[in-house]
């Protein structure tokens, strides 16, 4: 499993960010409103995502205001998901051992 995808918020913003059209990008204040997180947690797990090369971020003006904009990048898509696919296999297997 990825263990850096596999984090809670991680996999939450992954998901929701695997959801968008290939390079479409979701404002950060939209992303907080839909996960629910802080600014400060949100920023720090996008920073750890955005190292690993799974997210992009854009960050710029608009009307003189800060705007700061998330996109899951290819690799993203792939490291998502073969996590997902793990998490299936996972899921199967532990299945197949309970009906037993």
């Amino acid at each position: 499993m990825d263990e850096i995808i596999h984090q809670s918020l991680r996999l939450r913003i992954m998901a929701t960010l695997n959801a968008l059209q290939s390079g479409e990008m979701l404002d950060f204040t939209r992303l907080r409103h839909m996960l629910e997180a802080t600014d400060g947690n949100l920023g720090a797990h996008l920073t750890t995502l955005e190292k690993a090369g799974y997210i992009a971020i854009d960050k710029s003006f608009e009307a003189r205001k800060p705007r700061t904009q998330v996109m899951i990048t290819e690799q993203g898509r792939r490291a998502f998901a073969a996590h997902v696919a793990e998490l299936r296999a996972l899921l199967v297997s532990t299945n197949e051992t309970t009906n037993k």
